[in-house]
């Protein structure tokens, strides 16, 4: 059974980005045979990243690591800050080791006020999960505030594109992980 792990990459109280993301969640629960948990670092603490090792920390930190460890394929949401993603999924990445997103199946969703900045998430954080080895799903998917009513997605298009992006995550679960390719340089090729 595919195990879907769906990060909300923002630490500020949860609004429509966060609901964007349970509705993933459910199109992925609604797949024969699927899991899916959402996990928003806005409920959990998680610390900077110091160099120590995993179990060094009091927090919540390990368990999130393990938790995009254990999944088959996970889903990373940030809203646009400052252009870009936030500071807050870049240090969750920073405390995350290679392995636990090596040749698995990462999808992105961003989300900004308007489509002014919509490729900012997308190519930066394309670039640093190449440096884990990620299969990226080729394209993205950017939510805007006018594809929401009342806190909720309201945009057929948005929604859709969603149930497309949770589709292509769950059947790229099915690849074998040695068939991924060539290892990401920062794994050492010798």
């Amino acid at each position: 059974m595919p195990r879907l792990l769906a990060v909300v990459g923002a630490v500020t109280r949860p609004g429509r980005l966060d609901a964007a993301v349970r509705f993933a969640s459910d199109c992925a629960e609604a797949l024969p045979d699927v899991s899916a948990t959402v996990l928003s670092l806005a409920g959990h603490r998680v610390s900077f990243a110091d160099g120590r090792p995993l179990e060094g920390y009091a927090d919540d930190t390990a368990r999130i690591v393990g938790a995009i460890a254990s999944a088959d394929a996970v889903l990373l949401a940030s809203p646009v800050y400052r252009a870009s993603f936030t500071g807050a999924l870049k240090n969750l990445l920073d405390l995350t080791p290679l392995e636990a997103l090596r040749a698995k199946p990462v999808g992105i969703v961003a989300m900004g006020a308007t489509s002014h900045h919509y490729l900012g998430v997308d190519w930066q954080l394309r670039a640093v999960l190449a440096w884990f080895g990620a299969l990226v799903v080729p394209t993205s998917v950017y939510l805007e505030s006018g594809h929401f009513q009342d806190g909720r997605l309201a945009d057929a298009a948005a929604a859709a594109a969603l149930t497309d992006l949770v589709r292509a995550l769950v059947a790229m679960t099915g690849h074998a992980r040695d068939q991924a390719g060539p290892p990401p340089l920062s794994a050492g090729r010798g």
